[in-house]
């Protein structure tokens, strides 16, 4: 096994829709260079326990993730806390964006604003930064207007980390599509 074999690009996004094993796939990304890489890596939690079910859901991922991950909750404020925590050498997983954006939203808060300071940080972090994402724009059209908001913003911020983004894996069914890898692309402006 060679050095950086389990080395990550600076700036990892991983799409893909509900249950479709895009979380553990990034997870295991990460785990993956824990022996011959790395220590530990950081957890950065956007959701928040609403109810029941959302509990159940976070409590599923804080099982599988062990005692080598270290974990931030930060459902508003993701880009103060990714400058604060991002070091060389530990990776850093941001799971999920479109919580974070679901937060804003719904906190009343500038999601054009928050989305600018966030693609501001993950320009040049110190550490590798994965982050996971769900692909909205596959399903039907929402039938509320705040569905719909919620949907264009999502796509375009998915856009914007893309085109700034080394690498995008698209999980379907638990398999991972390689959809860019390599440098950064574009201008990060979605429409």
């Amino acid at each position: 096994m060679t050095p950086n074999e389990h080395a990550l690009p600076p700036l990892t996004l991983v799409l893909g829709g509900a249950r479709s094993g895009k979380s553990r796939w990034a997870e295991d990304q990460i785990a993956a260079g824990f022996e011959t890489h790395w220590s530990g890596a950081l957890y950065l939690a956007t959701a928040e326990p609403g109810d029941e079910e959302m509990a159940a859901r976070i409590a599923e991922h804080q099982a599988r993730r062990g005692e080598r991950w270290e974990t931030v909750e930060c459902p508003i404020g993701l880009p103060r806390t990714i400058l604060e925590h991002t070091q060389a050498g530990r990776p850093l997983l941001v799971d999920c964006l479109t919580l974070w954006l679901s937060n804003l939203m719904l906190s009343d808060r500038d999601v054009a604003a928050m989305s600018a300071a966030l693609l501001g940080t993950l320009n040049g972090p110190p550490g590798p930064v994965v982050l996971v994402s769900n692909e909205v724009g596959l399903g039907i059209v929402p039938e509320t207007a705040l569905g719909r908001r919620f949907r264009d913003a999502q796509g375009r911020l998915n856009q914007q980390v893309a085109a700034i983004a080394d690498r995008v894996v698209f999980l379907a069914a638990g398999l991972p599509l390689v959809l860019k890898d390599g440098k950064p692309s574009g201008n990060g402006i979605g429409s």
